[in-house]
């Protein structure tokens, strides 16, 4: 008996010893991004992850944007963004970024805070990230946050945060929002979704009711959070949740200004670019097929009451068909302005090219359908 205790006492110190090196080994730094820019935050956090070896450091990104929409990878804009009011809204305007993640849309601006949890695949842990942050608020705030199933941080069933992540190989990563003091007016107003019948397979953002977190901690601001936030990631270990205290907090790497410049990060430049162009913003939204009806004047039908059915394929951002439908069914002559469409963007080069032929109309019927194909292009 004696001998089987004491060989159990050797396995729980050998068990101790290799735990505690593994902690020891993965070290934690907490990046302080100096940049508002949307598209540059977004190309350090792929730099990141296609470069940095996160074996025995992983990293939390702390950042801000100035206003912005973000759709996930495999959105269509049409549907997230209100694009026609977009560079209205602010004094600067909001602008429209697509992220390498998937997920939801969201809303950016100077009372939200981003933060991107960096480590290897096999270490990826949505629920530890968000166990941070909630321990984060309870210690620093007295708040006290849930995690939802959807894995979302809710106060009394409203949403503060939303996320997403990118796992690949051999790297990882998950980000997420935080609304502290955001202008929800704002915000509802650049998500604000017209209602278009549209078949697609893109992803789909789920309206939630949400609120900021001064709502429940008044006194709350973004520099204290960072502060609250990053010290909460450096005392708790790497593979566990658990509080380590400052003893280990102090044995990270600790907090860095990080200036995400082309010269400390080589190659950034052209990430921004990539991010920044209309091929990655709108050619990669997923297919998608609107149809719109339209009463024709009776003046071109010899007084009978017909609509006519509008079909426009969108492939890569691009019109990639038009068909167009009477209803009741009959026989309905090709109209030039509806294959003119074809091949332009799906976007204001379209409207211009919709006006040009506006003002070339040779007939009635001519200038309807063109008013109706401007109409379905607009109406976005």
């Amino acid at each position: 008996m004696a001998s089987t205790q004491c060989f159990l006492c050797k396995i729980r110190h050998l068990v101790s010893r290799v735990s505690v090196g593994r902690y020891s080994d993965i070290k934690k730094s907490v990046f302080l991004s100096q940049s508002k820019d949307i598209f540059t935050n977004l190309a350090l956090e792929d730099w990141l992850y296609k470069n940095f070896d996160f074996k025995n450091h992983h990293i939390l990104i702390l950042w801000q944007s100035d206003p912005c929409v973000v759709i996930g990878r495999h959105q269509n804009p049409w549907l997230e963004a209100n694009l026609p009011e977009l560079p209205h809204i602010t004094k600067n305007g909001v602008k429209l970024a697509r992220r390498n993640s998937g997920g939801g849309t969201v809303y950016h601006d100077h009372g939200n805070l981003n933060l991107t949890f960096f480590t290897t695949k096999e270490r990826y842990s949505r629920k530890y990230n968000l166990e941070v942050i909630a321990r984060a608020l309870f210690r620093k705030y007295n708040a006290t946050v849930e995690i939802s199933p959807r894995e979302d941080l809710m106060i009394r069933n409203y949403k503060i945060s939303g996320s997403a992540s990118r796992l690949g190989r051999p790297n990882a990563y998950h980000h997420c929002t935080l609304l502290v003091n955001s202008n929800k007016q704002d915000l509802s107003l650049a998500l604000q979704k017209q209602n278009i019948e549209v078949n697609t397979k893109a992803s789909r953002s789920v309206i939630s009711k949400i609120m900021n977190l001064c709502e429940e901690v008044p006194d709350i601001d973004i520099t204290s959070l960072i502060e609250a936030i990053g010290w909460e990631y450096l005392r708790t270990p790497a593979l566990t949740i658990t509080d380590g205290g400052m003893e280990l907090a102090n044995q990270q790497k600790g907090f860095q200004m990080t200036n995400p410049t082309e010269s400390l990060f080589p190659g950034l430049d052209n990430i921004r670019e990539d991010f920044m162009s209309w091929n990655w913003l709108y050619g990669r939204t997923p297919d998608f097929v609107v149809t719109k009806s339209f009463e024709v004047p009776t003046h071109l039908t010899n007084g009978k009451r017909q609509n006519m059915l509008v079909t426009m394929t969108v492939e890569k951002g691009n019109i990639a068909g038009v068909k167009l439908k009477l209803i009741p069914e009959e026989p309905c002559d090709k109209v030039k302005v509806a294959t003119t469409l074809i091949g332009h963007r799906f976007s204001i080069q379209a409207l211009s090219k919709l006006s040009d032929l506006l003002n070339l109309a040779e007939n009635g019927r001519d200038r309807f359908v063109t008013e109706c194909l401007e109409q379905v292009v607009s109406s976005f």
